[in-house]
């Protein structure tokens, strides 16, 4: 074949450094935006911080309508609304980090072998003893429990000095006293054996030492008559002795290196207003930046010095950034108005009122691609009178109903716990009945969903549920 040239017209999508930019500035975070916004101030001489304007740029204060109308949801948004006219006050601006941010909402935490290796450093312990107790605390999990035979402790510690498993298991027991107590114990039944030990004197202890040693299988199923039976007590009394248990701790690892709490920064708030919810994106992920007039003004045209053309990239790059930004906000905002234009009946009346949608709804709403859709909503969140959410929240699949409807899977999950709630303790709904009770809410869903819904709120089976009353 001859070499030869050809001439074709086609179209195609470039991915130039200003796109990118936009669709990586869309994706990210409240926090991350913060971030990236120092990084940009430091980086960037042309951009500054907007100084604050005088007190007629203020917000306009936020009132909540009091008509009769909404008389019945007054009470629930007046404390939000309240804070909402706090907020307003103050103006859209970026803010400096004060640099203690992380330590705030990010301090040390102590982990469960941390707390226990200090417990044994205070312990009496000859040196065989501290050797044997460190490979033991090194084998606890973050629940508490010792995670391996006593035979693998001896063959780790006869690499450092000659020990038996009685001595294992002596300083096993002596570990166990620690605090939490029950920690580093084989199985559930020893670990609430210890800390029944640890109890003030009660009248059913015994029995309740007994039932975690021997009968705990029992007590799992809910077999209250055989358990009646194997400790030969009564209703009453066996009541009391399940009360002794339950308020023992199944996992006492827990109770130490807890996580620190994680802060939630909302991006858009929505709230009740003459009757119609508006939605105004926050103050705080809002920055205002501004093009530093003083450096722009360097700029001379004619100028093809290697200082000039730096200034001219530079301001470039901050022109980018700011139109960047004013974009993501701005598709944020239409967004978040279309969700709330959609889930208002969630507003207004809970879970139960959320309405079915998908990302190729609010795609198709505002003619933007899915993709676009999915990088807003992804970890953003909107503060609404009955909390913080995601945007992800408030897409759900879809059930049908036998009036020809839709119903959402967040609907049908509420409608779930709502009947679970008010079950009969002794007698818990099975899924099968959940499946016609929700039949009969006009619902038509199969039994496996009701299963996978339930398991999905962390509900045990209608046998798990069961209780002495």
């Amino acid at each position: 074949m001859k070499p030869s040239l050809q001439l074709r017209i086609g179209h195609q999508l470039t991915m130039t450094p200003q796109l990118q930019q936009a669709i990586r500035l869309l994706q990210l975070s409240a926090v991350d935006l913060q971030n990236e916004i120092q990084e940009a101030l430091e980086t960037n001489s042309m951009l500054e911080v907007e100084e604050p304007q005088a007190a007629d740029t203020t917000l306009e204060t936020i009132e909540v309508s009091s008509s009769e109308n909404e008389a019945q949801t007054a009470d629930d948004h007046e404390a939000f609304s309240w804070e909402l006219q706090t907020l307003a006050k103050n103006q859209f601006r970026y803010r400096e980090p004060t640099g203690n941010e992380l330590e705030t909402l990010n301090g040390n935490q102590v982990s469960l072998q941390d707390h226990l290796l200090w417990q044994m450093q205070l312990t009496p312990f000859s040196e065989s003893d501290k050797i044997i107790a460190a490979t033991i605390i090194d084998a606890i999990n973050d629940n508490g429990f010792l995670t391996c035979p006593l035979e693998e402790i001896v063959a780790t510690v006869k690499t450092s000095c000659s020990v038996e498993t009685a001595e294992v298991e002596a300083v096993l027991h002596r570990i166990q006293q620690f605090d939490p107590i029950g920690v580093g114990a084989r199985n559930l039944g020893e670990c609430l054996k210890v800390q029944l030990d640890h109890l003030p004197l009660l009248r059913w202890q015994n029995k309740a030492k007994e039932l975690v040693s021997h009968h705990l299988e029992l007590l799992g199923k809910r077999d209250f008559p055989a358990l009646r039976r194997r400790l030969g007590l009564s209703l009453t009394e066996l009541r009391e002795v399940i009360k002794c248990i339950q308020s023992l701790n199944p996992r006492p690892g827990t109770k130490i290196g807890e996580r620190a709490a994680q802060y939630l920064i909302p991006d858009v708030y929505t709230y009740k207003k003459q009757g119609k919810w508006e939605v105004e994106l926050n103050p705080d992920c809002t920055p205002h930046l501004q093009i530093n007039r003083h450096y722009a003004q360097l700029i001379k045209r004619s100028n093809s010095s290697t200082d000039n053309q730096f200034l001219r990239h530079q301001l470039q790059e901050a022109r980018w950034f700011l139109k960047s930004i004013e974009n993501r906000n701005d598709t944020l905002l239409k967004v978040a108005k279309c969700i709330v234009a959609e889930q208002q009946k969630f507003l207004e009346y809970g879970d139960e009122g959320m309405k079915p949608l998908i990302l190729h709804d609010i795609a198709r709403r505002l003619e933007m691609h899915e993709s676009t859709i999915s990088r807003v909503t992804t970890q953003k969140y909107l503060r609404t009178p009955r909390g913080t959410f995601e945007l992800k929240f408030f897409f759900s699949s879809h059930v049908s109903t036998q009036e020809g409807g839709e119903c959402s899977a967040t609907a049908i999950r509420a409608f779930i716990k709502k009947l679970i709630a008010a079950e009969n303790v002794s007698k818990p709904l099975s899924d099968n009945k959940l499946t016609k009770l929700l039949e009969e809410l006009g619902i038509k869903v199969a039994r496996r969903t009701v299963a996978k819904y339930r398991e999905g709120l962390k509900i045990p089976p209608s046998n798990e549920r069961k209780k002495l009353i």
